[in-house]
């Protein structure tokens, strides 16, 4: 075993850091003890399985499984993106679409000019980093599609009695939900190594490769994420946009309350 990676009573040893997370949180009467002790043994629980599911996609399977583990991992995301912005309509198809663009186009830019390779080994864990990026980019565009809509409706409406086609009334709303949506992936390439050293380049560090090394794979990463969230806001907010006006150009009327997270 690698001195850098933490042997499995040192796992355990971790939770110590869990435990004095509670009794913070007890202590605060925050009312989150049983939120961090379930979330917790979720991580766990499901980082084992996943891990244990992996050992077996890497031994017997070749690119076509590294693919459709990554064909899952974007169901799954738009689900969960879906979970908070319910309240916009087909919101499961348009966030798993625009997560899966997202996720497609950045991932085939890396694939078929060899950037990196096609063993799963690399394939799954650098297309994770590509879905989560595009959830958290599509998952903004939404939450703040949504608010947008409901506070603005008189603007919009304004633009649509002038004779303006919907796309046209809503483009200005639209430049803010994505530079809102892409405020958090750029503000981590501004930083980048700066404030902390990111997750990919950290992970090369520790295994024992050398930073230079480390730093090329960092800047691939860092582009390849820039690419899939603005792409996966894009397109999430241009199918949401299509869904909330109807044929006569009408803004269609929302449901009163956003889910919550």
């Amino acid at each position: 075993m690698s001195p850098a990676v933490p042997s499995w009573p040192g796992v355990a040893a971790s939770a110590a850091l869990v435990v004095l997370t509670v009794v913070v949180a007890r202590r605060g009467r925050l009312g989150l003890t049983r939120d961090i002790t379930v979330a917790a043994l979720r991580a766990a629980l499901q980082l084992t399985a996943v891990g244990a599911v992996l050992l077996l996609v890497f031994r017997h399977t070749g690119l076509a499984g590294a693919l459709g583990w990554l064909a899952l991992m974007v169901l799954v995301a738009g689900r969960m993106a879906a979970r908070r912005t319910g309240a916009l309509p087909g919101t499961f198809r348009t966030a798993t679409a625009a997560i899966a663009v997202g996720t497609t186009a950045s991932m085939g830019v890396l694939l078929v000019l060899g950037i990196i390779a096609t063993q799963p080994r690399v394939v799954i864990p650098v297309g994770g980093m590509v879905v989560a990026g595009a959830m958290g980019a599509t998952d903004l565009a939404l939450i703040r599609l949504y608010d947008e809509v409901r506070t603005a409706r008189p603007a919009i409406e304004a633009r649509l009695s002038l004779g303006l086609a919907a796309g046209d009334a809503f483009a200005p709303h639209r430049c803010v939900i994505v530079r809102t949506a892409l405020l958090p992936v750029l503000d981590s390439a501004r930083t980048l190594g700066v404030i902390a050293l990111p997750g990919a380049m950290t992970g090369l560090i520790l295994a024992g490769v050398d930073p230079l090394t480390a730093i090329r794979y960092q800047i691939v990463v860092t582009y390849m994420l820039l690419a899939a969230a603005c792409l996966a806001a894009v397109v999430a907010v241009r199918l949401s946009e299509r869904a909330l006006f109807d044929d006569a150009h009408r803004l269609r009327p929302l449901p009163g309350r956003r889910p919550s997270s």
